[in-house]
């Protein structure tokens, strides 16, 4: 069952904008993929229904219309650390009900992205964070790194972290997050260096973000060969 788990350096810095951009890309490219952002914190109410914004982005680029339940397992209305916010509640955060949902998503799509909360190693609970989780579901991690001051050490820390956990960094995307930022080119350069995987698409400074602007910028032929190198490998482990 082929996905990505995706993730970034830190909470802000652009997952959802890059979740939605690449399946509106894959749909774009005739590729059947769902998303899922199995734990969301932050909720408005619309018409009297509480709403997550990712949540509802994130099923809105999907290629099928899918129950809530199953996109977004776990869902609070306060805008903390979902960890917190599942305190608040009463709330335990099972992974193997996050994997149960994604298996069924899976059956369903050639490809499911999977969004996480915040940065690779924010809780989940006292114990486990997102990096289990990413486990857990055995994904190849997409890095979404937003670019600004101190970006290097968190990409870099952050795929210490991935391969420490024997999963493939399979790519990263670089979104610039300001309109300008000192020695932009020569960061990008040293993250071309020092990460060990493609750069699938390098997004600059939207004022509106949007996916179907967004998805001009991805480098459609690198996306496609690290997906058809990861079905190979999945292919050949069954």
């Amino acid at each position: 069952m082929p996905g990505l788990f995706i993730t970034g350096t830190d909470t802000g810095v652009g997952k959802t904008l890059v979740t939605t951009t690449l399946l509106e890309s894959l749909r774009h490219l005739g590729v059947t993929a769902l998303g899922m952002k199995p734990v969301a914190a932050g909720c408005d109410r619309v018409d009297g229904v509480w709403i997550n914004e990712d949540v509802a982005r994130i099923r809105a680029a999907s290629a099928m219309s899918l129950p809530e339940r199953l996109v977004n397992p776990y869902v609070f209305r306060e805008a903390i650390a979902p960890h917190i916010a599942a305190e608040h509640k009463g709330v335990k955060i099972e992974i193997r009900h996050i994997v149960e949902s994604y298996e069924t998503l899976a059956a369903q799509a050639k490809w499911v992205l999977v969004e996480g909360a915040g940065g690779f190693m924010a809780p989940i609970d006292a114990r486990q964070d997102m990096a289990a989780l990413a486990v857990a579901l055995n994904l190849p991690v997409i890095l979404v790194v937003g670019m600004r001051l101190g970006c290097l050490s968190h990409a870099l820390l952050t795929q210490e972290a991935v391969v420490r956990r024997g999963l493939p960094l399979a790519g990263w995307v670089a979104n610039q997050l300001e309109p300008r930022m000192a020695a932009y080119n020569e960061n990008l350069g040293t993250l071309q260096q020092r990460l060990q995987a493609p750069l699938i698409a390098e997004i600059p400074f939207l004022t509106a973000p949007d996916p179907l602007h967004a998805m001009g910028f991805v480098a459609n032929r690198r996306l496609l060969a690290v997906l058809d190198g990861l079905a190979d490998v999945h292919t050949g482990a069954e």
